[in-house]
């Protein structure tokens, strides 16, 4: 393990609490609060937006939640805060980032400060509100979070000062991003200053969930602009049609994650050596890419 032991008294005094008085329904009630700043249900949102309800939004939200996803751990990398499990007996950890992981494994796990999952949380939730301008989305921008929070502090997987600074984090980049989109009009600019400031963390960040996020990030913005080039497909509204799309989209992002790992060995993809971190961009940006800008010319076959 490495990392920088960095927490106030109080902090760890207060999980210890939580954690005390949390029984085995509470706990379990608790942890599943998190899945709603994690990956699998960013994937589902923007799919359903993009696949079938409005694929303008998608790429507007989508640039906000995939910022996130890459300058929370670029800020990690930098600050190399331990969570709390490794430093303090009296905390457990109740939901690992990384399942199939060792738990003390930095490389995989990533770094505490600011919390991922309350950043992303904010991103997905309060661009949304932002852009869609709905009463029950402004609601959720501001209780999902809020429950995702907790929900992390409570497993014993970030400090509560983690969490407020992934909440900041968050509400920073979605008015960020809305200004530059505001005032930037050529979308191939913005997408440059965005990828600009994304890849210098190649320079110093060595934990997984960079590399996975700048992938994402350059198959996102190479699929969208591939798709709009070439593909235009149309939306749906039919909820039928939009699961259908969400269903495909979905299998075909596990499907080529399992697949284009078969050419490697496990300790290589599991090493933390910066070639193993770059294959796993290259995958994530295939994966991506295909989701978003291969995938769809289906939409368009079906059309005929």
């Amino acid at each position: 393990m490495d990392g920088r032991t960095l927490y106030f008294l109080w902090e760890v005094r207060f999980m210890e609490w939580l954690q005390g008085h949390l029984g085995p329904a509470a706990a379990a009630c608790v942890s599943f609060l998190s899945v709603f700043g994690e990956e699998m249900i960013m994937i589902a949102i923007l799919g359903f937006l993009y696949w079938g309800w409005n694929k303008k939004l998608a790429r507007s939200v989508g640039l906000s939640v995939l910022m996130g996803v890459v300058w929370n751990p670029m800020i990690k990398n930098i600050v190399l805060r331990r969570r709390p499990y490794f430093d303090h007996s009296g905390i457990r950890i109740l939901r690992v980032v990384e399942p199939k992981a060792d738990i003390y494994d930095i490389t995989a796990q990533g770094y505490s400060f600011p919390s991922g999952h309350s950043t992303n949380a904010v991103a997905i939730y309060g661009s949304l509100a932002q852009q869609a301008r709905k009463r029950i989305l402004t609601a959720a921008a501001v209780i999902l979070p809020l429950l995702v929070g907790i929900s992390r502090v409570a497993v014993g997987a970030h400090y509560p000062t983690d969490v407020l600074a992934g909440w900041l984090l968050g509400g920073l980049i979605v008015a960020a991003v809305h200004f530059l989109q505001e005032k930037i009009g050529n979308p191939a600019v913005l997408n440059a200053i965005l990828l600009a400031t994304s890849l210098p963390g190649i320079l110093w960040c060595r934990s997984a969930d960079y590399f996975t996020g700048l992938g994402l990030l350059l198959g996102f913005l190479s699929g969208s602009w591939f798709e709009e080039k070439f593909v235009r497909f149309e939306n749906v509204r039919t909820p039928v049609r939009i699961l259908l799309r969400m269903a495909g989209g979905i299998g075909i992002y596990f499907i080529l994650n399992t697949v284009l790992k078969l050419p490697f060995s496990r300790e290589f993809l599991e090493g933390a050596g910066l070639l193993p971190l770059l294959v796993r961009t290259l995958r994530y940006t295939i994966i991506t890419f295909v989701d978003f800008a291969i995938y769809p010319m289906l939409f368009r076959a079906g059309e005929k």
